[in-house]
């Protein structure tokens, strides 16, 4: 009972105290913070609440880098939350979230979670947390301080609690220090936090290769080992985590950092084809390469695209078998269908891929009216951008086309009625409208790259 309530009153190890670091030693200002977070914790703090900027926006903003997303931890209730704001809504039933609408923005606010091994401390506790018997966690809302709530998150740079008010920064778990050292290290025991959210592998993945960090030696130790738990997670989140991923700005380094670790098994395992081959693997990395020098250029990035790099030579392999019942968009949903049970893909990105698929063959046309009207497609610009990334591969074909292409288009239309192939009747002569100023090589209508 006595130690219960120590655990109640000071958190999971009564021995744990934060190490709260001032503004002239970590640099953070208020005025970094994104307006909407500190309208949040300025109303909880005014109602007698505890409220933090945490995790990856403190982590960030350490590391003199923009963070992407303000989350908010705080030591009230969802629904204490949600009595302050107008527009807010929790979401979740794993693990319960309030999300705060400002504008256009929306901010993530959390309750302090309590550690695991003060699970089943009252029959209320056992109903809100659920874990199955090779330690993944299922359900997990129950609620406690914020010592508990730093030693339940996953690494240590992620577990950096901001204080608006006074500008510190709380650090139960030397997060700091790892991250002047710049290494990512598991909080408690790697391969029993692993096993409570196998997605932690993922994560561990993208996080060293987007802040160039090397993964603690007995982090990633169990990692080989407890790989296969990934195909316990829902497919829907496996592609949520590895759109981040792909998406970062970092994807050339973390698809090597993830098949290093052996996590691409039960996800991507198509990449020990493509990073293996040496036709395939130049094309992958120009995919790759472009898609990152885009997203650090602030520039929209499309997983339609991605998605359509990385499947580009499963589909080809499997056109080159096209059995005689079958057609070209027969093999792309058998393509797509066969990748989608490992990689819960949207179906609404299924047109898209195709569509850049099926262009393809069309930039061999070069004759009569097919080039201008080619020119028209609505997705001709993601094509181009497609056929370029295979020219900068090993495909001289495409070298070649994307040349011609890049140069009919910018041509007048006399120029453009010359550069035509010839064929087998009159040669039919079009004005095209004009389309207005060319656009930058990689700039693309929505659904490609877009710009």
């Amino acid at each position: 009972m006595i130690q219960r309530l120590i655990r109640k009153i000071f958190g999971r190890r009564a021995s744990t105290v934060p190490r709260i670091i001032p503004v002239s030693q970590h640099g953070i200002h208020r005025e970094q913070i994104h307006p909407c977070a500190l309208k949040i914790t300025r109303t909880l703090r005014a109602e007698g609440f505890a409220a933090f900027v945490v995790g990856g926006a403190v982590r960030d903003l350490l590391l003199k880098k923009t963070p992407k997303d303000f989350d908010i931890a705080t030591n009230a209730t969802p629904d204490q939350i949600q009595a302050l704001f107008r527009r807010a809504r929790s979401i979740g039933r794993r693990f319960q979230i309030v999300h705060v609408y400002c504008g256009a923005d929306t901010i993530e606010v959390t309750t302090f979670r309590a550690s695991q091994d003060s699970a089943g401390e009252t029959p209320e506790d056992e109903g809100l947390r659920q874990t199955a018997a090779d330690g993944l966690i299922l359900r997990d809302n129950v609620f406690g301080t914020q010592m508990e709530d730093a030693a339940r998150r996953d690494f240590t740079v992620n577990a950096l609690y901001y204080d608006p008010h006074d500008e510190t920064v709380w650090d139960y778990h030397e997060g700091v220090a790892d991250a002047q050292k710049r290494v990512l290290r598991m909080i408690g025991d790697p391969k029993t936090r692993f096993r409570e959210d196998p997605v932690r592998m993922l994560r561990a993945a993208r996080f060293s290769a987007k802040l160039d960090f090397h993964i603690d030696v007995a982090t990633r130790a169990p990692i080989a080992e407890l790989a296969p738990m990934l195909k316990r997670i829902p497919s829907a989140r496996l592609y949520d985590e590895m759109m981040k991923l792909l998406l970062s700005g970092h994807a050339e380094r973390g698809v090597h950092q993830l098949r290093a670790e052996g996590l691409h098994h039960g996800i991507l395992p198509i990449l020990d084809t493509v990073l293996d081959d040496p036709i395939h693997k130049p094309f992958i990395h120009a995919v790759l390469h472009d898609t990152d020098l885009r997203v650090r250029e602030g520039r929209s990035a499309s997983p339609a695209f991605m998605l359509a790099g990385l499947l580009w030579f499963a589909f080809r392999n499997a056109l080159e078998g096209l059995p005689d019942n079958a057609t070209m968009y027969d093999i792309m949903d058998e393509t797509l269908e066969r990748q989608r049970k490992q990689l819960a893909f949207p179906r609404r990105l299924d047109g898209t891929i195709k569509e850049i698929w099926a262009l393809q063959p069309r930039f061999e046309q070069r004759n009569g009216a097919r080039p201008f009207r080619l020119l028209d497609h609505p997705r001709w610009r993601a094509g181009y951008d497609f056929l370029l990334l295979r020219g900068h591969g090993a495909d001289a074909t495409a070298a070649e086309l994307a040349d011609w292409w890049d140069r009919f288009e910018a041509a007048d239309d006399s120029t453009r009625n010359a550069m035509l192939l010839p064929t087998t009747g009159e040669r039919r002569t079009r004005r095209r409208r004009n389309r207005g100023p060319k656009r930058s090589t990689h700039d693309t209508t929505e659904g490609g790259q877009p710009s």
